[in-house]
């Protein structure tokens, strides 16, 4: 009796964090650049005093999936998208190096180059400042160019390169604010070549049929496991019922 409701207690603890998973990937459907958290199940032994009958069921965080999304031109100077595998690198609000495949930047108005959440680029000197009063083009590469505003074309400066990384994505861990880092806590090494699309971004990989499905499919899982623990406490009832009729 016992097995049987700690397994139908923890399953059903661990399906309401799956489904908060799921509805955390379903409202990032239209985040650019955003990765699918996927989320497993497993079987973990009690361990303690007597006879090791009990089982949780445990929440595991598999990972992510990684897959590319689309490209979605956007026509907008500030807007880039990684071609193919890489992480535009940022400064998390702990201060530390962080990574992103989402590539709408802003530009403060004291000229710093952010995200639209407002984390800093990472450049090859730190934060990138972008002059007043100009024109910016990002380069394959992602080197920052400007030409202040009504000069000629010849005037072209060079203001800072963001740097564009690709480390293993096994050594990639998604962090609270969303943003991955390595799980050596470690910044990644610059790699040239990453490149990026400029005037484009790429949309979420999220598959929303899919985690629709998925939100059916564990509410209908918690429901079993409030049914097994219904029927568990019913045979109780009868096991005492049965061992008065017997006194």
């Amino acid at each position: 009796m016992d097995r049987l409701i700690y397994t139908a207690m923890t399953g059903a603890s661990h399906v309401l964090q799956q489904q908060a998973t799921v509805s955390e990937n379903l409202a990032n459907n239209h985040t650019p650049g955003y990765r699918t958290a996927i989320h497993t199940f497993r079987a973990v032994p009690l361990e303690g005093d007597g006879l090791p009958t009990r089982v949780f069921v445990v929440d595991s965080t598999a990972g992510a999936d990684f897959s590319p999304g689309s490209m979605e031109p956007t026509g907008r100077n500030l807007d880039v998208a990684i071609d193919g595998k890489g992480w535009i690198a940022v400064t998390g609000a702990d201060g530390k190096e962080a990574y992103t495949r989402n590539g709408s930047f802003q530009v403060t108005p004291n000229g710093i180059l952010q995200t639209r959440s407002g984390l800093n680029i990472v450049g090859d000197a730190g934060p990138i400042t972008i002059p007043p009063n100009t024109e910016i083009t990002i380069a394959k590469d992602g080197t920052i160019s400007t030409v202040p505003t009504g000069t000629k074309p010849a005037a072209v400066v060079t203001v800072g390169r963001i740097k564009l990384t690709n480390p293993p994505e096994e050594q990639m861990v998604r962090g609270d604010d969303g943003m991955f880092r390595t799980k050596d806590g470690k910044a990644a090494n610059a790699d040239s070549r990453v490149t990026v699309i400029t005037g484009n971004l790429e949309s979420s990989n999220v598959n929303a049929v899919e985690a629709m499905v998925d939100m059916i499919t564990l509410a209908r899982q918690f429901d079993n496991q409030m049914k097994m623990l219904q029927a568990a406490d019913n045979n109780s009832k009868a096991a005492s019922q049965l061992l008065n009729f017997a006194g």
